[in-house]
Parts: structure tokens; sequence; C-alpha cells
């Protein structure tokens, strides 16, 4: 077998390293059933290499592409590309392709004499027959003699002449078929040469047209010259720039070649087993051309679109197919007119648009997984030219069955839509085990509940409120009847007597609100420090297998303290207050979100003061020029070592140290135990602590406060003197005042929850890593975050052991690494399909993006996209524009005028403590860090919802 070339039969997709993507998948391919691949050979990656390690000049251009520079990128890949064409292919090498291709024609030469010998066969057959045809025309004379007239003459003439006439046309077109063939046979043999990367056609990495492909070559010369063309388009600028995008070294990218024989197709163009405008994965979308389908693949040319769905047609766009590509003369591609009869004619019959549908499954069923298929019909028959799989789709729970179920993204609703590693998503299925996983984020089903005729009325209810499109998503599919029917029935999760909704509740909600007793917060945080200072004591004294044991069962305790009735119904004591203020204020005084501007500066507001406090030590380290000049590059490593030593720093230090010791367990994305807590990773504050010091004077933090709790103040004042002025009104402004009254006594605790989450985990995190460091020093693990890729089953069980699954592992750090790259949607169905809601704009500006009012008032200023909390650079009147905001971008909130974020509703936690700051905020503004620019002027609307681009 040579090191160099390899049948395209011999291959399989284990080979990749050796192949490249696209080989192995036709390697694959061809082994499938029923599945016609054209025949063809690889030239393998060890070709590319033998080239590649003489060529000095290739080399040394390498170096040039780190860093990446977009000034000179275009002209370096084209120098590569030059050295890469021109380096001279060893002997060895073109010896072996050129032997393939001998041993390929002889091959097809060979297939060709058994056709040419089946058409002379027919000629053969069709001989006789006409031999036949004579001797039944001899016997029907002398029969027609014994008869009498001309009539019958007449008639038995007629009949011989369409007999002998059909037995020579017979005859004749077997003798044109074998012309025919013989005449192809003696035409030079023609290929197609495509490029097949070892990045390519990869299930997270499909590098779909990022390399070349060379169709209608012919002849030895020709094809080893395409052969080295094919190996340079793995330097094409757009594939260097995927690569880097992607994160993939370049010296680690090679390239295999497919030698391919030339099919010339009738009809041609692609398949997806899932649909791509849904990812519904029960629809097969077709497009169809005439001609070659390198047309439809880039969009050249219009084609036809067909959907089926279980053997059935459920679609069809016909397109106008005036032109379409054909293979000419000398290795050309040249464009030619339609036939006019043709064009507005469907490019595939029924019967060929089923046959690809049965197709396209049975490939995804080998693969496990959608595919995208290029297909072609040439001379009657199906070929299957390439198949990769869909990487766009966003993954489905591996929990699924036969039937329906509703999933909506639990991170949209906890403001952390990145994807979490598996401890993290273990630790809140061991809280709420009704959650499902898929892409790296957590969903939770509502199959049972849109079952239900309650269900589906609380579910109306609730999911507006947590974000604006997933509501018009979500009633999108109660109204297809079909689906609902397929829906799984059992216990709802929006149900009396779950986590959240116990029967004693709503008698708990009546008590809190009647009594009014601010008391109430501070006994629950109380009892909630109690707690954590009990497990802290208990954890401690514990280690091994008998920790993580104690772990698991005190999640129960924590869950029973977390979701007490008395807990839930001081958070919703407060929130139907803001509710009831909102919706009354407006009916009675013509006000929106008067609510809100009363919930500014309340107590026992624990994400509000993480902005205020952070402001205190900003005056601290203002007065230590050293420790601000430091602050501008202090790493995690000896970050307060290094400042202690500076002038001033011990008290910068201490004051740093007091703020962590209080709120150190947050941080972005926090509901993922495995983030870096700011307590980890101190320097994280820096740039926020700069941002303070340049925005604001000395005492800001009170000042602040003072601020927002005189407008409440006055707003309140307000508010009751105008309503006692109108019809009812001292009863409307009595009832308006214990309800303003019941709002800032509550709506505070409404973040302490969070936060006793919050400390509870940072307080488990020190103890399994403690438990990592044992493991670390027995060997059993390399480095303490790799517990972070283990469930937490799988890292008790490697602590009860004492080893540690590295296969596991690995595999589990590559899925991290493509789940960061998808976005999760909202809603999605087990079908796959995602279910987009969409906003009335009926009252908006024209050109405003539409969202949802979480904050009211009106900011202009200069947008600031920022995307990750350590990356902030903020000036005062910015308005921050980012994903979502948990409670750790608390301190930002202080030095902005505005706020905008694309996930969000009114009571998720970022809403409520723009409220508290009294900042205008819109919510839900799908799309938002793309289509604002950073540094581009805007107008936020917090009171009606929207978000002009003023420029």
């Amino acid at each position: 077998m040579s090191a160099y070339v390899l049948d395209l039969a011999d291959i399989d997709g284990k080979m990749l390293p050796l192949v490249g993507g696209k080989a192995a998948s036709l390697g694959e391919l061809s082994k499938i059933p029923d599945i016609h691949v054209p025949n063809g050979f690889c030239v393998t990656t060890e070709a590319y290499k033998a080239v590649m390690q003489n060529c000095e000049e290739f080399n040394s251009l390498l170096r040039l592409l780190r860093p990446y520079n977009s000034d000179w990128i275009g002209e370096v890949c084209e120098r590569i590309r030059n050295s890469i064409e021109s380096a001279a292919i060893p002997m060895s090498v073109r010896d072996d392709i050129i032997n393939y291709l001998g041993r390929h024609e002889a091959k097809e030469a060979e297939a060709q004499e058994v056709k040419i010998a089946g058409a002379h066969e027919a000629r053969g057959a069709g001989a006789n027959e006409a031999q036949d045809v004579e001797t039944y025309k001899s016997n029907e004379t002398g029969s027609h003699e014994t008869l009498d007239g001309n009539a019958h003459e007449t008639q038995g003439g007629d009949a011989h002449e369409t007999l002998d006439s059909d037995a020579h046309e017979a005859q004749d077109g077997d003798a044109r078929e074998a012309d025919e063939t013989l005449s192809q046979n003696s035409k030079p043999f023609i290929y197609a040469v495509r490029s097949s990367a070892t990045a390519e056609d990869m299930p997270t990495d499909s590098f779909a047209g990022q390399h070349d492909t060379f169709l209608n070559i012919s002849g030895a010369d020709a094809v080893l010259k395409h052969i080295s063309m094919c190996w340079a388009s793995l330097y094409t600028e757009r594939a260097v720039a995927y690569r880097i995008e992607r994160g993939i070294d370049h010296s680690s990218a090679s390239m295999a070649v497919v030698v391919q024989k030339m099919v010339f197709p009738e009809v041609s163009g692609i398949m997806f087993t899932a649909d791509p405008a849904t990812s519904n994965r029960k629809i097969t979308s077709i497009d169809a051309g005439f001609g070659m389908g390198e047309a439809y693949v880039s969009g050249y040319l219009a084609a036809d679109s067909y959907s089926v769905r279980g053997g059935a047609i459920t679609g069809k766009r016909l397109a106008p197919k005036e032109r379409a590509l054909y293979a000419a003369e000398g290795g050309a591609i040249e464009e030619r007119p339609v036939d006019a009869s043709r064009r507005d004619a469907q490019a595939l019959d029924d019967a060929q648009i089923l046959n690809l549908e049965k197709t396209g499954r049975a490939i995804e069923a080998y693969y496990g997984k959608p595919q995208d298929i290029e297909w072609c019909y040439s001379e009657g028959g199906l070929h299957i030219v390439q198949s990769r799989p869909i990487t766009t789709l966003y993954p489905l729970p591996d929990k699924q069955n036969d039937e329906g179920h509703v999933y909506i993204s639990f991170g949209h609703q906890s403001m952390m839509t990145d994807a979490m590693k598996p401890l993290g998503i273990s630790f809140f299925q061991m809280v709420e085990p009704t959650l499902v996983e898929a892409g790296g984020r957590l969903f939770i089903d509502l199959a049972h509940d849109l079952a239900s005729p309650v269900g589906r009325v609380l579910i109306k209810k609730a999911i507006g409120k947590i974000d604006p499109l997933m509501a018009p998503a979500v009633t999108g599919a109660m109204e297809r009847a079909d689906f609902m029917k397929t829906l799984e029935r059992g216990k709802r999760f929006l149900s009396m007597g779950s986590a959240f909704f116990t029967w004693e509740l709503p008698l708990q909600v009546l008590k809190i609100t009647r009594k009014n007793d601010p008391a109430i917060v501070r006994d629950l945080m109380a009892r909630g420090d109690t707690f954590l200072r009990r497990f802290q004591v208990e954890a401690e004294a514990l280690s091994g297998a008998d920790l993580l044991e104690f772990i698991k069962t005190d999640h129960k305790r924590m869950q029973k303290e977390l979701y007490s009735a008395r807990g839930m119904g001081t958070v919703y004591a407060g929130a139907l207050a803001l509710g009831w203020i909102n919706k009354k204020m407006e009916k009675w005084l013509g006000e929106k979100s008067v609510g809100d501007v009363l919930s500014q500066s309340v107590d026992n507001n624990t994400t509000g003061k993480l902005g205020l406090e952070l402001l205190d030590v900003a005056d601290v380290a203002r007065e230590c020029p050293e420790v601000v000049e430091y602050l501008q590059s202090a790493g995690d490593e000896a970050f307060f070592d290094g400042m202690k030593k500076l002038n001033g720093g011990g008290e910068a230090a201490a004051a740093i140290e007091a703020y962590l010791e209080k709120y150190g367990m947050r941080c972005a994305g926090e509901i993922d135990i495995t983030r870096s807590r700011w307590a980890e990773s101190p320097s994280t504050l820096a740039p926020m602590i700069l941002g303070n010091i340049k925005n604001f004077g000395p005492g800001a933090s009170a000042a602040v406060y003072d601020k927002c709790r005189k407008e409440a103040e006055q707003k309140t004042q307000d508010v009751l003197e105008r309503l006692s002025k109108r019809p009812l009104g001292k009863g409307k402004s009595r009832r308006a005042g214990k309800k303003i009254s019941v709002l800032r006594n509550y709506i505070g605790y409404r973040e302490y929850p969070k936060h006793f989450m919050m400390q509870y985990y940072w307080l488990i995190k020190q103890a399994l890593l403690r438990e990592a460091d044992r493991l670390v020093q027995s060997g059993a693990l390399r480095n303490r975050d790799d517990i972070f890729y283990l469930r937490f089953d799988e890292l008790h069980g490697a602590v009860r052991t004492g080893s540690a699954d590295y296969g596991l592992i690995e595999r589990r750090m590559g899925e991290h690494i493509v789940n960061e790259k998808l976005t999760p949607p909202r809603v999605m169905t087990s079908e796959g399909e995602v279910l987009r809601g969409e906003y009335s704009n009926g009252k908006l500006p024209p050109g405003a993006l539409p969202g949802i009012a979480v904050s009211p008032g009106v900011a202009e200023g200069r947008a600031r996209v920022v995307m990750k909390l350590e990356d902030a650079r903020l000036e005062e009147g910015d308005i921050l524009v980012t994903a979502y905001t948990d409670p750790s971008w608390t301190p930002l909130f202080v030095s902005v005028s505005g706020l905008v974020a694309e996930v969000g509703g009114a009571m998720t936690h970022g809403s409520v403590v723009a409220r508290e700051y009294g900042l205008p905020a819109v919510a839900g503004v799908e799309g938002a860090t793309k289509l604002i620019r950073d540094g581009q002027m805007i107008r936020v609307n917090g009171t009606d919802g929207y978000v002009e681009l003023m420029q």
C-alpha cells in the first residue's frame, strides 16, 4: 500500500489525519449500502508533507502569519500559495500518483468494455429479432394468399412494415448506444480534483468553501498541477482567517487531495436533512437545478427548493432556471442557456425528490447526525459527491423520546447564556433535577405544562416577565394543534407543591404583605448567614468521599432554605406591590413605570451595594498614585503582595480585601460554579476601580445613594398628592401609600437568594478544590481545574477511587470549546425547530430597535459594546450595550447613563439593579451587540422599551 495514495474504497473516518475531512467522508459514504460515490483515490497528507519539508520559503513565510495582521495577510498568503504551487513534487510522490491514475483509468476502461459488450449483445439480440420478423413476414404472406380480398393484403402489408420498422429501429438504437460508448471511451479521462484538509468537514468545523476544487481536469500533468493548487488553497486568505477565528494552529493544518472520476450531471444540488431555516430535524430541504452543482452550492444561480417530511413532499418553490453550468472542451466550465421549455419545470420529478430524501435519511442514520449533502443525477443514476455534518444546528437534549417537547432557555432567565462546564451543569441539576442540558446550557422542558390547560394559563402569565421574546415563541407553539397533540404528559414544572410553588406560598404572601415589617427581611438574611456558617464549619471537618456525600445531601437543606415559603413569599410580596403600583399609576395618573422610580435606594439590596461599595474602594485607591498606576497592569498572581509593597498600598489592599470578603464570591456568569470568582481573580476589579476614580470624585457612594433615595421620596410625595386630588382620591392615595411602603420594605430582598446561593457555591468550590489539590498531589489529576469537566457524581467517583478518566476529561474539554461557539435559542422543540418571537413595531420610531422597558427614563450617549466584564473601559455618560448583565456587572452601573441588553426581562437581576440606580434600561434587544456599533450615539427609551440609533 502506498503512503502517498489510497483508493477511496480503502478509506474510513478514522483516517482523517492522513486523508483529510472530505476524503474520510467520501470513504465512509462509499461503504453505505446503495449509496453511489464516483470512483477515485486520495493523495494523502504524507504527500503534502513530503513536498513542504523541503520548501524553505514556505516555512519562513509561515512565521509571518503570527501574529495576525490584516494589513499584510493577503500578500503573505499569496506568496505562500506561489511557493507551494512552484515547489517540486518528489519523484516518489509523482510516480505513485501517476501509477494510481493509470490503475484508475484501466478500471474505467474495463468498465467501459463491459458496457460496450453489453451494447453489442443488445445489437446482436436486435439482429435476431429482425430475422424473426422476416420469418414472421413470410409466414404471414402465405396465410394472406389463402384469403380473398385486397383489404386483407393491405392490412398484412402494413403490419409487416410496422414490425420491420420497429425491429430495425431497436437495432439502430443499440448500435448508436454502442457507438457513443466507444466514442466516450476514446476521449481522455476527465477528473475532479478536490481539496481535503484535515480541519475540513468535521463535526464542529465544516470549513465549507474555504479550500479549492477543480473540475473537468484531463491528463496526468494537469492533474498534478491542480493537486499542487489544492495544497496551496490551504493558505487562501479566507482559510487562514477561518483558522485564526477557530483557534487552529496553521502548522497543525495539512492537506490531502481527492481525485475522482468526473460526473457530468443533468441535475444537481444540495440536500439538508434538517431544515436550515428552522433547524427542524424532521424536515429535509432540497435545492436542485440543471447542470453542475457548483452554481447552486455557491448561490450563483437560483435553484428549485423542495421540502420533504416523513416521505411526503410538503413544499415546492420553483425558480426560473434560465442558465446552467456545464463542462466544456479543454477542461473549462461554461454557462449555457436552459431550453425555454424547461426553465419553469421542476428540476426533479416527485419520484426523484422522494428518492433523494430516502437517501439523505440513510446517510444521516449512518453518521448519527444531520447532514449537508451534495448530490447529482447523471445518466439516470443518483451520485453522492459529498456529505458533511451540519455544524450550525443547536444540539438537542439527550433525553429524547417519540413525544413532543418544548424547551425554554434557563440561561436567558438567569442572565447567563454562556456555555457551562459539566460540574456547573450538574450542580444546578442537583437543585432542580428537571432541568435538561443541551449544548452546555440548561433548559426547562415545558411539555407537561403546555399539555395541561392550567399549565398553559400559568405559562402565559409567567413567561413574558422572564423574557419578552419567549412569550410569542411559546404562544406560537400552542397554536399548532398537531404538535400540541404530541406533547408528553406528566408532572408540570410550574405547579403547586414544587420547589418554587408550595401550597403555603399564597398564604405567606398575604400574611407578609399585611404585616409589612422590614424586620422579616432582616430575619431571613440572618437565617441565611447562619446556614452558611454552619455549612462551612461542617464542610471543613470533612474530606474525601465523606465531603462529597455531605455536599450532595446538604443540597437538599440548602434548597429548603432558599425556597422556603416565607422567603419566596417576601420576594413575591415586593414584586406584586411593584406590579400593582405600575398598573394602577398608569391607569389613575397616566404615568408609566412609577414603581420603578420608587424602587431606588431601598434597604437590604445586596446587589445594589456591589457598585456603591466599590466606589468606596476607589476613594481609598485614588489617594495612592502608585496604586492607581499598579492597577493599570496588575495580574492575579501576587496581586496583593505586589500592591502592599507600594506607598499607600497597604490601605488600598485592605480595602479591596474587605470588599472581596463580602462580595468575592461574585463573578460574570456566576451560576456556573466553575467560573473564576473575584476572590480568585481580583484583577477583574481593577478596570472598574480605575473607572470609578476617573468618573467620580470622593464620596460618590453616599452621593449616588442619597440622590436616588431623594428621587424616590419626592416621587412618593408627588404621587400621593396627585392621587388625593382625583375623584375618590383619599382612598386611592391611602392604598397607594400602603403599597409603596410594602414595595420599599421588601423589594430589596429580591436579590438576596441569588447572593445566598453564590456564597454557598463559593464555599463548596473551595472545598472541592482542596480535594482536587489532593488528587493532583497523588498523580490522579494533572491540574486542579480538570475537575470542572467532570459531573458531580463522576468527581465523587474520582475522589473515592483516587483515579480519573482522562479520556473523558479531554473529550469534555473539546466539547466545551465547541459549545462556547454556539448561540443558544430562547425556545426550541424536540424536533430541533428554533421558535422565534417578534416584537410589534407599530408604535416605535422608524429604525428603532425594539425591546422591553425594564427601567424608566430616556438617556442619550455613546454606546460602549462590552462582551466581557474585564474589558469594560467606560466614561461618564456612556451607555452600556452587552449580551446580558448578571449581578457582577452592577459596579459598572454607577458609571453609565443607560443600559441595553440582549437578554432579560422586567424581573431579572440586571433590571432590578438598574431601577435601584435610576438607570434607563431596555432589555431583550435581539442582536444589540451586533446592530449597535461601539462608539455610536444612541438614545435609550427605558419607559417605552426601544433604542434609537442616532448616527
